[in-house]
């Protein structure tokens, strides 16, 4: 008797691209709406598939909110990279960064702040996480674990100040990046040294 031949697996390419675009409608119906509105069957609508399309690739609301979590693993360890590397080093990388709101990270962690609203505790670890990564890059950096903690509470404030600024005036408007340099000036002053590693 022959074998019948196997079916050709999905391409990964193709399964990436439908969960990327599955979380994406998560991240923004979780942002836009918030989580009572991110049901299965919204983030299928929003994602252009059906409700068993979604569920071939997250069978579960559970299995989607670890499926965010893990793409802010990912996209936290991207930056912690790039916080190392930067060339003026990380604690100039992470104050200008502060004000970069739209990109994947912040999209991320918005949704993820929005679950963490909602007492979702995987949510919540997963934010302690990544603040404590960040925190551990600078202190790292500075050499004072109280300094390190201002400047983050800094970023924290810039960060905030960005998400609430206007379409009308953006955050890079209302931090202009003279003003950065100036606050850095002072982060530098607080660290004994230039804001660099």
């Amino acid at each position: 008797m022959t074998p019948v031949p196997a079916q050709p697996p999905i391409r990964s390419a193709e399964q990436s691209s439908t969960r990327y675009r599955i979380l994406d409608a998560f991240t923004g119906l979780l942002i836009d709406q918030g989580e009572r509105a991110a049901t299965l069957e919204n983030v299928a609508v929003e994602a252009g598939l059906s409700k068993g399309g979604l569920l071939y690739h997250f069978g579960t609301k559970d299995a989607l909110v670890q499926g965010l979590l893990t793409r802010l693993g990912d996209l936290v360890a991207t930056d912690i990279e790039q916080i190392r590397s930067a060339p003026a080093g990380p604690v100039d990388y992470l104050i200008r960064t502060s004000l970069s709101v739209g990109t994947a990270l912040d999209r991320t962690i918005a949704a993820t702040v929005r679950l963490a609203q909602g007492s979702h505790p995987l949510a919540n670890a997963a934010m302690v996480s990544t603040r404590r990564q960040w925190l551990a890059v600078i202190e790292e950096t500075v050499g004072d674990p109280d300094v390190a903690e201002a400047i983050l509470l800094i970023s924290d404030g810039l960060y905030f100040g960005a998400t609430i600024a206007s379409p009308a005036q953006p955050a890079t408007d209302v931090v202009s990046a003279a003003r950065l340099d100036r606050l850095l000036a002072v982060i530098g002053r607080m660290t004994d040294g230039p804001a660099t590693p």
